[in-house]
C-alpha cells in the first residue's frame, strides 16, 4: 500500500509529462517574403510592361497637361494649372461631363435590369441553351465601329429600317441622330443593344453558381417566387452584379468609338462626351495640352467611380 501511494504521483507525473515531451515543437508563423523565394524574376517582366504601357503614358499626359504644347510640335514651357483653369471655366466641359454621366447612368441601369432578366432566362436548362447564348453574344463580340455603322444605316431618317418600321404602325418618322433631344437616347439605345448580352452572360453564370439550399428552405417555408428572388437571390447575387457593373462602368465612362462613328459629338454637342470632347480638342482644334487636361479629368472620373464600386463590393462581402 505504501509502495503504491508513493508510486502513484510518479506515474501520474510521468504520464502527463510524456505527451508534452513527445509532442512536436510549435512552429512560429512568419511572414513569407516573396523575394526570398525568387518571385521577383518572374514578376519583373510584368512590372516593366505595366510601367511602360501605363505609367509612362500617364506621366507624359500629366506633363503635357501642365505645359504649353503647340500644334507644330514645339513646347513653350511649363504653364502650371492654366489648362485646368480653362477647362473648369469652359461651359463645354461641364456639358460633356453631364452627357458622360447621363449615358453612364442610363446605360448601366437599363443593362443591369435587362441583363438580370435575360441572365435568368439564359441560366435555365432548356434545349438549345448554348446555341442561344452564342447568338446573344454576337453584338458584344462585334467591333464597336461596325456596330456604329450598322445602326447609322438603321437610324437613317429617310431610308433607315427604324423609321420604316414606325411608318408601318402609323408613327411619324423620328430624326434619331439629328435632334439634340433624341440623339443621346439613340446612342444609349445602341449601347444597351450591344452590351446587355454581355451583362446577361456574367449574371447567368452567377445564377448557376448559387447554392440550392437557401432556395429549398424558402420553398419549404412557403415563400413565393418573387419574395425568394428578392430576399435570397439578389443578396446572394450582389457580388456578381457588382463585378459586372464595374466592368461596364469603365467602358461607359470612356465611351467613344460608337459615338464618334455615329454623331462625332453632335448635333449641337448633344452627344459630346468627355472622351469625344478631348479627341476633338487634340486632333481637330489642335490643342494637345488642353486635350491632355481633359483626359486627366476623365482618368480621375474613371478611378473615382471604379473606386466607389470596389468599396461597395468589399463592404458587401463583409
Amino acid at each position: 500500500m505504501s509502495d503504491l501511494m508513493t508510486k502513484r504521483p510518479a506515474a501520474s507525473g510521468s504520464a502527463s509529462a510524456g505527451p508534452a515531451a513527445g509532442a512536436p515543437p510549435r512552429r512560429s508563423r512568419r511572414r513569407v517574403d516573396p523575394t526570398a523565394r525568387g518571385v521577383w524574376p518572374f514578376a519583373l517582366p510584368a512590372v516593366l510592361v505595366t510601367a511602360v504601357l501605363v505609367l509612362v503614358p500617364v506621366a507624359y499626359t500629366i506633363w503635357l497637361s501642365v505645359s504649353d504644347r503647340r500644334s507644330d510640335g514645339t513646347n513653350a514651357g511649363f504653364l502650371g494649372f492654366a489648362n485646368y483653369a480653362e477647362m473648369f471655366g469652359n461651359p463645354e466641359f461641364w456639358n460633356s461631363l453631364k452627357i458622360t454621366l447621363f449615358l453612364f447612368v442610363v446605360c448601366l441601369l437599363v443593362e443591369t435590369v435587362l441583363g438580370l432578366a435575360l441572365g435568368y432566362v439564359m441560366s435555365l436548362d432548356v434545349p438549345g441553351r448554348r446555341i442561344f447564348q452564342g447568338m446573344m453574344l454576337v453584338p458584344a463580340i462585334t467591333a464597336s465601329v461596325a456596330v456604329g455603322l450598322v445602326w447609322l444605316l438603321i437610324m437613317d431618317p429617310s431610308l433607315g429600317a427604324a423609321n420604316q418600321i414606325l411608318a408601318k404602325v402609323g408613327i411619324d418618322p423620328v430624326v434619331w441622330l439629328g435632334d439634340p433631344d433624341i440623339a443621346p437616347w439613340s446612342i444609349a439605345l445602341v449601347d444597351i443593344w450591344q452590351w446587355t448580352p454581355f451583362m446577361a452572360l456574367i449574371i447567368s453564370a452567377g445564377i448557376r453558381s448559387l447554392p440550392e439550399e437557401p432556395f429549398e428552405a424558402a420553398a419549404i417555408d412557403g415563400a413565393s417566387g418573387w419574395r425568394t428572388a428578392w430576399n435570397i437571390g439578389l443578396p446572394l447575387l450582389r457580388p456578381v452584379l457588382t463585378v459586372a457593373m464595374l466592368l461596364r462602368t469603365v467602358d461607359l465612362v470612356r465611351f467613344f468609338d460608337t459615338i464618334y462613328i455615329m454623331t462625332q459629338g453632335g448635333p449641337v454637342n448633344s452627344t459630346n462626351t468627355l472622351n469625344v470632347y478631348g479627341y476633338n480638342a487634340g486632333f481637330v482644334d489642335h490643342e494637345p495640352s488642353y486635350a491632355a487636361a481633359l483626359q486627366i479629368a476623365l482618368l480621375v472620373l474613371v478611378i473615382g467611380i471604379a473606386g466607389a464600386f470596389t468599396w461597395f463590393r468589399q463592404r458587401a462581402a463583409r
